[in-house]
C-alpha cells in the first residue's frame, strides 16, 4: 500500500478545521442560552433569569426618548394612571416604577396584593421582581389607590443588568405596560 503523505495531511488539516468550526457553533449555541437569548428560555419570567450576563448593545440616553402622549392617554383611560416614570435608583440596584392615580377605580388591580409585578427586559431575556425584606415587606405600596396620590413600586435590579436608557415593559396581572425608558 502505497501512503500519500501530502493527501494524509490535507485530510488531517480539514478534519481539524471542521472540528474546529463544529466547536464554535455548539459553544455560542450554548453561551446564548445561558445568556438568556434563547426565545423559549427569555419568555418565562423568572428571579433566576436575573443573574444572566448582558449582552453589549447601545440605547440611547432617556433624555433622546420623547414620550408618547397618545401612550399617556391610553394609561390614563384604560388604567386609570399617570405621570408613569420608570427610573434607575440606589446607585443602579433598585428599579423604581412611580405612577399618578386619576381613577382609583381601573388603578385597583395594580395594587392588588395578590398579584406579583414583574419588570421585563425581553433583549436581555431578564424578569424582575420586587424584592421582599425581611422587616419591611415588599418594596411597593398596596395601599387602597386615591385619586390625585402618587404610587411606587421597586424591583431588584441585582448585578445592575438595566441601565437607564433600557427599554422595559410592566406586567401586573393582566396590566401591562410596554415600551416604558428608564430614566
Amino acid at each position: 500500500m502505497i501512503f500519500d503523505n501530502k493527501a494524509f495531511c490535507c485530510t488531517k488539516f480539514m478534519l481539524l478545521a471542521g472540528l474546529l468550526a463544529g466547536s464554535i457553533f455548539v459553544c455560542s449555541g450554548l453561551t446564548q442560552a445561558a445568556q438568556g437569548n434563547n426565545k423559549s428560555v427569555a419568555a418565562q419570567p423568572t428571579a433566576a433569569a436575573s443573574t444572566a450576563s448582558p449582552a453589549p448593545r447601545a440605547s440611547a440616553p432617556a433624555s433622546a426618548v420623547a414620550r408618547s402622549q397618545r401612550g399617556d392617554e391610553f394609561y390614563k383611560k384604560r388604567w386609570g394612571i399617570d405621570n408613569v416614570i420608570v427610573r434607575a435608583t440606589a446607585s443602579g440596584s433598585l428599579i423604581r416604577f412611580s405612577y399618578r392615580v386619576v381613577d382609583a377605580g381601573k388603578a385597583a388591580l395594580i395594587n392588588d396584593k395578590s398579584k406579583h409585578p414583574y419588570l421585563i427586559e425581553e433583549k436581555l431575556g431578564l424578569a424582575l421582581q420586587i424584592p421582599e425584606m425581611e422587616k419591611v415587606g415588599q418594596l411597593r405600596q398596596t395601599a387602597k389607590p386615591e385619586n390625585g396620590r402618587q404610587y411606587w413600586m421597586a424591583f431588584s435590579n441585582k448585578g445592575k443588568l438595566i441601565k437607564p436608557g433600557s427599554r422595559v415593559d410592566i406586567v401586573i396581572g393582566s396590566f401591562r405596560i410596554n415600551d416604558l425608558v428608564v430614566e
